[in-house]
């Protein structure tokens, strides 16, 4: 039996890193239409047209291929909030910039959002975390928390907490997404909107 391939990614060779990102890929797309309990390395070794001895060589175990799996799309995920927070030099317009991108990466990648719930909820009708603060990946918070706090420092808006009022804008972020998931023709443009108006009187000044 050969032995199992180093999971360090500077450690594998072009091809590999090509067919460890196909088995990825294949894996978000089972995840996401048939959920994890369903989704087995033979199902995933065969969307990917190889053997699962195949699949195993590459990733040792399904727990460990999903854990990569969840690793890959919160990291796209966290790079796509990022760059665009980053653009703004205004630090009230990077909040808009972060609602506005949690939004429409989430829009855009609905396979992936797929993936984050199975992975992270439970099947308690997908309202339990299986992990308090698993969700909070990347330190998600922290970094909303920390864009309050530069807002406030600009002495532009009124006085708060920033880490109750990111948790009041975090959970009315997740909860726009879990209305679209259950109910596709909602309108997250809109939605976006109404959230970005959310945002700012959080913390407007009530003069």
């Amino acid at each position: 039996m050969a032995p199992r391939r180093s999971a360090d990614p500077q450690a594998l060779t072009f091809t590999e890193r090509a067919r460890r990102q196909q088995i990825v890929e294949c894996t978000i797309d089972l995840i996401s239409t048939k959920g994890y309990p369903a989704t087995s390395l033979s199902a995933i070794a065969e969307a990917a047209g190889i053997s699962k001895a195949a699949v195993l060589y590459h990733f040792s175990s399904k727990d460990n291929l999903a854990r990569i799996t969840l690793e890959h799309v919160l990291e796209g995920f966290r790079a796509y909030v990022h760059e665009r927070v980053e653009r703004e030099t205004e630090p009230c317009a990077a909040i808009v910039a972060y609602v506005r991108a949690m939004i429409s990466y989430q829009q855009a990648n609905r396979r992936h959002v797929r993936v984050i719930t199975e992975m992270l909820l439970d099947d308690e009708g997908g309202t339990r975390l299986k992990n308090p603060g698993s969700h909070d990946s990347h330190d998600r918070l922290g970094h909303l928390a920390g864009l309050l706090a530069r807002c406030q420092e600009t002495g532009q808006v009124r006085a708060f907490d920033p880490v109750t009022v990111a948790l009041a804008i975090g959970g009315a972020i997740d909860g726009v997404i879990s209305h679209w998931l259950v109910h596709p023709d909602y309108d997250l443009d809109a939605a976006a909107d109404e959230l970005e108006t959310f945002a700012l009187s959080a913390i407007r000044r009530q003069d």
